[in-house]
């Protein structure tokens, strides 16, 4: 079937040309062609061997084209004989194949040394026994499964058929046969009809077995399509060109059908192509045809020409299926996982093995024109293959076949572990580095200073010192300077202080604090046990340069290997230096690996050798360790003749082990689990782990959780500030007078203390209940009333005035004297526009006519004429009143005062009202109390 250009509307059972074309790459690889001639007819000849001039330059194949056109394929032969090419591939049609091989005999080109490989699928139909004692080999692929029971079921159909024609039959009983058999004019070169069924076999077409297997995938479709829906089939004509309504769903049917038939399983892709088919391997012997190998498209590389055992040796593949190979090695650690090498490749190759140690003791060198050690012994066949350590280098590789490397390593240093800690005297600030020190130490400084500042400022964290002494007017403030910093520091460093913060602000900035340094001492502490437990080890070296500027640490290598002859070659300054010390100093060099471990572990001393080494050393010496990276890049290898047949055996056999992962298992069992390995886990670990400092990247946020804190600290203190001065006032200009004096007095850093402002008496109100202090001297002159008390308390209806010392002379409301004795305590009461005198522990009291009247609304405006005698006075009456305290029986009369008057009258004869005589008495009873 041909493929068209629509994916979607056409499946093709015949394989892609691409898959053909790696299948006779893959022969040619197998048979080790250098130099072979393509011998073909056409241009879509040349179209089928593109892919072997793909190959040709990476294998580095010597490939020469010759076209058939009007040349007889004899003077083509001839011309091959001339140049001596024994390797030949022939794209002909199958009808010319014959007689190219007959032209080839005719000029001595089908000897023992000639080897055809025919790309047609159909030679297996052609007689060839004209060639069958030549000792040629002939070759080529075929796509019939010629052991199928398919092949077998139509072979015996046709044998019945044949027997029941006969010659004589008419011409369309022969035009029946040859749908499915060859044909040729030339008798000679196709077979007829023989009896036995195999004979039947060979004269089957590959196009004949792919119509075969198409009609069955067909109807197999067609079948599953009208089992899930019914279908008509129209009628059709060539001339139709109406697309089939079902034809899509037929093609949908048809790609995941997946059968045995003639041309083998039968199976396709997503796009209908053929993914699903295997080719036989057929060559011409004496016999008849044979089949002696198959290739699968789907298997692995190495797996897809797969060659009988008993062929192998035919075809120049080299076996080693039950053969013995000496194998040379050196007893270096881990010798074991050498021998559990050998024996993973003997199970995939069936060999059978011998070791033996190398005779001199050394890998090989090439020392006054002779190999030495174990190149020299695989050189002089005194073994097979060497199986060791053994580096690939490109002078050894001109001497004998390396296979691929089975592990892959670098030159590397050998160290001794310091054996001392580093510390120093202020290792307890490594946790953190310098700028997060720095930034907590502003923190602190700065959460102080606004704590300092937003407690001044909120009005509720101002209190009475003496909680005793209520008529107290002074207010203090715990969150001094230096309380402020001592209550920051006592909680960074978890310990606290005795300070509390009452108002919200100050409490936000408390919490927000506690926040930050419980993450901050967190992460110190945590970090700080890392640094304590984890060692920092400093090395005096750090790479190979650092060794090679240096004297005082003398360093050396094998005296013998690759890794002396890296030294001695390289053209950096860097390695030229290193070998001119160890030249100038011809002890550092050693005879074996384990002198040079020993010489690490003496001290000051470094070793250079394969990474690989290194790595088993140290895992069982914990003071050894591993300096620098790798100073190249190399592999080990096995080690085989030149042109030896069992190199690529063993490098096939490496790759599917690697494939596996079973050489990942070996190192890790001869490394790190077997012979001591392992023991240094723990301190891999701990030499592996770095604990490095916390940076700001860290910790940050914290910052920023503590920067927002301090800004929503000072606007709650803004509004607390606001509440608690608009309450009585309700006036804003009053609210930022206010305001401005709090913010002076919070910037006086000096003063804890400060005087107590009561509200304005222009703006009382009856609901509020509020205390002030204040001195009025008791005095009664000219009728007038004057009292002394400490405390006026208004509780919007009744106004209180408690007085300590109150002079009265008598009892007689109208009496004028001047009398100043007694003292005592007495309450004015008013309400409802009525005056209440109550007059307590006194005797000989009068209360004398007054113009004062209180209104029912009760403001601190209450009428009285009050006159302020001197200090002298108030003494005397305080000590007239005192004797007669204890005597004085509770007297108490009741007085309905007049009208109060706009203005009062003083004792010096000025005028002022009652309001200002008031705040007067208040302002100067503040000053006292200061100065004090």
């Amino acid at each position: 079937m041909k493929q068209t250009n629509n994916n979607q509307l056409s499946v093709n059972i015949y394989p892609k040309h691409d898959y053909l074309s790696l299948a006779f790459i893959d022969i040619v690889k197998s048979w080790k062609w250098k130099s072979f001639v393509i011998v073909y007819e056409a241009n879509e000849g040349l179209m089928r061997v593109q892919e072997f001039l793909k190959e040709a330059e990476k294998n580095e194949w010597n490939i020469r084209l010759y076209q058939v056109q009007n040349r007889m394929y004899r003077d083509i032969f001839w011309e091959i004989k001339q140049n001596k090419i024994n390797n030949l591939l022939l794209d002909l049609d199958r009808d010319n194949i014959f007689l190219a091989l007959k032209h080839a005999q005719q000029v001595g080109m089908m000897t023992e040394n000639q080897n055809y490989l025919i790309t047609t699928l159909d030679l297996h139909t052609i007689n060839m026994e004209n060639f069958q004692y030549a000792k040629t080999k002939i070759t080529s692929l075929s796509l019939i499964d010629f052991s199928s029971n398919e092949l077998h079921d139509v072979i015996s159909h046709l044998r019945r058929r044949l027997r029941t024609m006969t010659l004589s039959s008419s011409s369309s009983s022969l035009t029946t046969v040859s749908t499915i058999s060859s044909s040729s004019s030339s008798s000679s070169s196709v077979s007829t009809f023989p009896d036995p069924p195999i004979r039947l076999a060979n004269t089957i077409l590959t196009e004949s077995a792919l119509i075969y297997d198409s009609i069955r995938l067909f109807a197999t479709a067609l079948k599953d399509l009208d089992q899930s829906q019914s279908i008509s089939m129209p009628t059709t004509s060539c001339t139709n060109m109406n697309p089939w309504l079902y034809g899509t769903s037929l093609m949908n049917y048809m790609r995941p059908i997946s059968f045995q038939g003639i041309t083998g399983l039968v199976g396709f892709d997503q796009q209908g192509k053929r993914s699903h088919f295997r080719l036989d391997l057929m060559t011409v012997t004496r016999q008849g045809f044979q089949t002696v190998g198959s290739w699968d498209p789907n298997e692995l590389a190495y797996k897809r020409l797969k060659i009988k055992p008993e062929w192998q040796s035919t075809f120049q593949i080299g076996t080693l299926e039950n053969k013995t190979l000496r194998v040379t090695t050196i007893l270096n650690d881990p010798y074991c996982y050498i021998i559990d090498l050998v024996e993973e490749l003997s199970k995939i190759l069936g060999f059978k093995y011998i070791f033996k140690l190398v005779d001199d003791g050394v890998y090989g060198t090439n020392e006054n024109g002779e190999w030495n050690g174990l190149i020299g012994e695989v050189i002089k066949k005194k073994a097979d293959i060497a199986v060791v350590d053994l580096t690939i280098t490109s002078k050894r590789a001109e001497a004998v076949d390396f296979t691929l490397p089975f592990m892959n390593t670098g030159i590397s240093i050998l160290f001794k572990k310091p054996t001392t800690k580093v510390t120093t005297l202020f290792s307890f600030l490594s946790p953190l580095s310098s700028t997060v020190w720095c930034y907590v130490l502003a923190a602190y400084v700065g959460v102080s200073t606004v704590l300092f500042f937003v407690g001044r400022m909120s009005p509720y964290e101002w209190e009475n010192p003496n909680p005793c002494r209520q008529n107290d007017g002074v207010l203090e403030n715990n969150f001094s300077q230096l309380n402020s910093f001592f209550f920051t520091i006592g909680s960074l460093m978890q310990q606290g202080s005795d300070l509390a913060p009452k108002a919200m602000s100050t409490r936000t900035i408390a919490g927000l604090w506690y926040f930050f340094t419980l993450i901050m001492i967190s992460s110190y502490t945590a970090n700080l046990a890392a640094f304590l437990t984890v060692e920092k080890v400093i090395y005096p070296i750090k790479d190979a340069e650092d060794l090679s500027k240096q004297t005082t640490i003398e360093y050396g290598c094998l005296n013998s290997g690759s890794t002396k002859a890296f030294f001695r070659e390289s053209n950096l300054s860097t390695f030229k230096r290193m070998f001119e010390f160890m030249k100038s100093r011809p002890h550092v060099f050693m005879a074996k690996n384990e002198d040079g471990r020993k010489r690490v572990e003496r001290g000051n001393y470094a070793y250079l050798m394969e990474s690989a080494s290194i790595e088993y050393i140290i895992e069982r010496n914990c003071n050894l360790t591993q300096i620098g990276g790798l100073l190249d890049t190399k592999g080990y290898g096995i080690a085989t003749r030149k042109r030896s047949k069992y190199r690529n055996l063993l490098s096939e056999a490496i790759l599917k082990l690697q494939e596996s992962g079973r050489l990942l298992e070996l190192k890790e069992k001869w490394w790190k689990q077997k012979k001591g390995g392992g023991q240094c886990i723990d301190d891999a670990k701990k030499s592996s782990s770095s604990v490095t400092a916390l940076k700001m990247d860290n910790v940050g946020g914290v910052f920023v959780v503590l920067i927002g804190g301090l800004a929503l600290a000072f606007c709650v203190a803004l509004c607390e500030f606001w509440f608690h001065t608009k309450t009585p006032h309700k006036a804003c200009d009053v609210v930022c007078e206010e305001l401005s004096k709090d913010l002076k007095f919070a910037m006086m850093c000096q003063s804890k203390t400060k005087p107590y402002r009561y509200p304005s008496p222009r703006s009382r109100s009856i609901s509020s209940t509020e205390s002030f202090n204040t001195v009025l001297s008791p005095n009664i002159i000219n009728g007038n009333i004057s009292f002394q008390t400490n405390n006026i308390i208004d509780d919007g209806n009744n106004l209180k005035i408690h007085n300590k010392m109150i002079g009265c002379s008598s009892l007689n409301s109208n009496d004028d004297d001047d009398d100043d004795n007694g003292g005592g305590g007495g309450i004015i009461t008013n309400s409802l526009g009525q005056m209440h005198h109550s007059i307590s522990q006194y005797s000989n009291c009068q209360i004398l006519s007054t113009t004062t009247t209180t209104p029912a609304v009760i403001t601190a405006a209450t009428a009285a004429t009050i006159s302020q005698p001197s200090l002298q006075n108030q003494r005397q009456q305080q000590s007239s009143s005192s004797s007669n305290e204890l005597q004085t029986p509770t007297t108490s009369i009741q007085y309905l005062p007049p009208p109060p008057p706009s203005s009062l009258s003083t004792t010096n004869g000025a005028t002022i009202t009652l309001t200002e005589q008031i705040e007067l008495e208040m302002e100067q009873q503040q000053r006292r109390r200061l100065i004090l």
